[in-house]
């Protein structure tokens, strides 16, 4: 996968996420009445994080406001704040993933700089989708927990005879949208922190070759060598040295011959 695809696909699984946050946390079905014990009732309840609600049998719903903060349950006001939190982070990454983005130039904004923005909308899409995810878990286990203390408190000890009616809450539908989105948007940002790293330029290493110029103060001592052919015929190779300045045989010699004084 190409660094603008994963980039692109990450953008548009963290911006579906969002809306999925946004949609779950206004949504009123958080928890729904279980009708296992009552499957033909008259009256239906839900409540979400905002209100509770009752829907009648003949179609009219009506719905209460929580009028109060302090009186609400301290878990329920945890679910709202890690909801609310994941929204905002989602909103500002996503500010900042729209001018990461490679597909799109924005003056002479470098790739270094789009690398650093695009890792820091990737990461801030996790913390989102991990808060999302955190606050439909903590609501879920608030619900089952009440559900098996009602089913307790139903049940006498008498031969499972039912002594008293409860109404007991069970997963609503706002839960499982909550899950989905916190996921989307946690694979969201993991593929922007992917893409950050084919953004960065690469940095072409160059190998350091210093070249040094001969100068006059120094000294080279000759110490000439003879080279044999199988004919016996014998080569004198000598080489001068002028201030720097060398002779064609000086090329093709080796330079281990010489001593360096």
């Amino acid at each position: 996968m190409s660094t603008t695809t994963c980039q692109v696909v990450g953008f548009l699984l963290s911006m579906l996420g969002l809306a999925g946050c946004i949609a779950a946390t206004g949504m009123d079905m958080w928890s729904t009445q279980d009708l296992y014990d009552n499957p033909v009732t008259s009256v239906f309840q839900y409540e979400g994080l905002w209100r509770s609600c009752v829907r009648q049998s003949s179609g009219f719903t009506e719905c209460r406001p929580y009028f109060t903060i302090l009186g609400l349950p301290a878990m329920l006001q945890a679910v709202r704040a890690l909801m609310i939190v994941g929204i905002v982070l989602g909103a500002i990454s996503t500010l900042v993933s729209i001018f990461a983005l490679k597909c799109i130039r924005i003056g002479s904004m470098e790739d270094s700089a789009k690398a650093k923005m695009t890792l820091t909308s990737g990461i801030m899409f996790v913390i989102s989708g991990v808060c999302a995810i955190i606050g439909v878990s903590v609501f879920a286990n608030m619900l089952v927990t009440n559900f098996w203390m009602s089913t307790a408190n139903m049940y006498g000890s008498m031969g499972g005879m039912v002594q008293t009616v409860q109404t007991r809450y069970t997963f609503g539908s706002a839960l499982f949208v909550g899950w989905i989105a916190g996921g989307l948007t946690l694979i969201g940002g993991v593929l922007m922190c992917i893409a950050c790293r084919g953004l960065v330029p690469d940095q072409t290493n160059y190998k350091a070759v210093s070249y040094h110029a001969s100068g006059h103060n120094v000294s080279y001592r000759p110490g000439g060598f003879k080279a044999s052919t199988a004919f016996g015929s014998t080569t004198k190779a000598k080489k001068i040295y002028d201030g720097g300045a060398h002779t064609e045989d000086e090329a093709q010699s080796h330079p281990s011959k010489y001593d360096y004084v």
